[in-house]
This record gives structure tokens, C-alpha cells and sequence, in this order.
């Protein structure tokens, strides 16, 4: 793990109302049924969290949460922290605790796990798609309802960068935007005239007479939405530095390098949240002696 990637970090206000919905939508009113009936109390057990594939690691801090909530006496042993890579069948973390805490809490925790390591992993190759070029790659808005900040730490784990986290910390005015205002030139004037100085404003553009209106109101970024590269790399040329690009709409692994290399600062890429496959992790008991 990089020295960028070790200081990754989740505010515990985020874990503990994550972890303590998804535990409570799991236990329901009538618990574990299945660990009480079979498993007899005071049973201890130990095992390790381990990827069946190779990826990129995130969502550690939840995992360890999902069994402490339960037990604040479990014993959680990070091997592999966030943004950190594994290997197929390397160990994450191991655990030993109360054999009921951990087998109620083991799909919590590797739900977590899971789905936030698949999007690390999938950001990931992104970024090393790029590498090389000035462009960064970003997310968007287009995250699981209620688990957008937790899924936009699993893009940073995986090099990314984030965009703007909801409708209250930036301004982006998009198409219908512009329809509704009136035109580009409408739109950035009341923008200007409404957000406080340290909000940053971006328009979205299509094409260069768009580029250069949206210019003659000074916006902090512009969004060149599906462009090809060959337009986006006018446009870039079109823009000379004076603000942001940021280049969004359709990118895929096999698209991204073209759209870098026209010079974009920015990649925005909803497929990191929406499209991302969870990787496949699980927990193995030790065996009893």
C-alpha cells in the first residue's frame, strides 16, 4: 500500500450508521436463527477473510466494524488495508471471536467488502489505463442510494479522484439546465450571482461554438459530454488552459486512453459505481483441533 493509499480513512460517523443498517436489516426482529439453533453458546472460532481473485482492497474499516458492533471483544487483524492490492487467495484480514458473532456478522461484512473492493478494483484499472497522461479519472453521481459516500471512498482506494458529492457542493449545470434557464450565457450569469465564492461552477458542453460561449462567462470547469476524440481535443485546444475539462459520457476501458491522451484534465466515469463487479471474497474458518 502506497503512503497516498495509508491514509485512507472513513469518518467512524459513516461506518457505524452503514454498519449498524445493514445489521439490522440482516437480523430483522427475530436475530440469527440459524447461528443460535445450531451453534452452541460460548463456542469460539477463528478464520481469515480472503480473496478468491486478485483486485483491489476497500471497505476494511466496515468489515471490522460489522463483528465489533456485535462484539467489541472480536479480534480483527488487517492484513491487506484499503487501497491495497491482493492476490488470488491472499488474506485480508483474520478474525477469532465468539463463533456466533462472527458467522452473524460474516455477510455483512463481506457484503461490504465486496462490493466496495470491486469498485477500488475496477477504478483501478482505469487509472492505469491513463497513466502516463495528464487526465485523472473521477466518479459521478450515480451511486447506490444511501451508500454514495462509502462507495466514493472504495474510487479513491482504487487511485481515483471524487466529483462533487451531491447537489449542495458544486454547481454543474447540464442540458436541461440550460433549456430551463434560457441558454449557456443565462444559465453561468445567475449561477455567478447565486453561489458564494467558494463554490465552483461547471456547464455542460457539446460541441465548440458551446465551448467558446460557455468561456465568455468565466465558469470553473467545462463538461465536454460525449464528444469524440478528435472534437475533445479541439476543444481542449479551444480552452488553452484557462479552465478545467472534464470529458464525460459512454467512457469504457477500451475508449479511456484515447479520450487522455486529447489533453482532458478530467475522465468521469459512472460505470466505477453503477457497473463495477463485486469481488469475490470469503470467510474460511480454521479448522477445530
Amino acid at each position: 500500500m502506497s503512503d497516498a493509499m495509508a491514509g485512507l480513512h472513513l469518518p467512524s460517523s459513516v461506518v457505524d450508521k452503514a454498519v449498524a443498517e445493514a445489521l439490522a436489516e440482516d437480523l430483522g426482529l427475530g436475530g440469527d436463527v440459524t447461528t443460535v439453533s445450531t451453534v452452541p453458546h460460548g463456542t469460539r472460532a477463528s478464520g481469515v477473510i480472503a480473496a478468491r481473485k486478485a483486485g483491489v482492497v476497500s471497505g476494511v474499516q466496515l468489515a471490522e466494524a460489522a463483528f465489533k458492533t456485535l462484539d467489541p471483544f472480536t479480534e480483527f487483524e488487517v492484513v491487506v488495508g484499503d487501497g491495497g492490492k491482493v492476490e488470488a487467495g491472499g488474506v485480508i484480514a483474520r478474525v477469532s471471536g465468539d463463533a456466533r458473532v462472527l458467522l452473524t456478522g460474516e455477510r455483512t461484512a463481506l457484503n461490504f467488502l465486496g462490493h466496495m473492493s470491486g469498485i477500488a478494483t475496477l477504478t483501478a484499472k482505469y487509472v492505469a489505463a491513463v497513466a502516463g497522461t495528464k487526465a485523472r479519472i473521477i466518479d459521478t453521481r450515480k451511486t447506490t442510494p444511501g451508500l454514495r459516500a462509502i462507495e466514493k471512498f472504495a474510487v479513491r482506494c482504487g487511485g481515483g479522484v471524487n466529483h462533487r458529492f451531491g447537489l449542495f457542493d458544486a454547481v454543474l449545470i447540464k442540458d436541461n439546465h440550460i433549456i430551463a434557464a434560457g441558454g449557456i450565457g443565462a444559465a453561468l450569469e445567475r449561477a455567478r450571482s447565486h453561489a458564494g465564492h467558494m463554490v465552483k461552477v461547471e456547464i455542460e458542453v457539446t460541441n465548440l461554438d458551446e465551448v467558446d460561449e460557455a468561456l465568455k462567462y468565466a465558469p470553473d470547469a467545462l463538461l465536454l459530454d460525449n464528444m469524440p476524440p478528435a472534437l475533445l481535443k479541439a476543444a481542449v485546444a479551444e480552452v488553452a488552459g484557462r479552465v478545467i475539462t472534464e470529458a464525460s459520457g459512454g467512457v469504457t476501458l477500451e475508449t479511456v486512453r484515447g479520450i487522455a491522451e486529447t489533453g482532458v484534465d478530467l475522465i468521469s466515469v459512472g460505470a466505477l459505481t453503477h457497473s463495477a463487479p463485486v469481488l469475490d471474497i470469503g470467510l474460511d474458518f480454521n479448522a477445530q483441533s
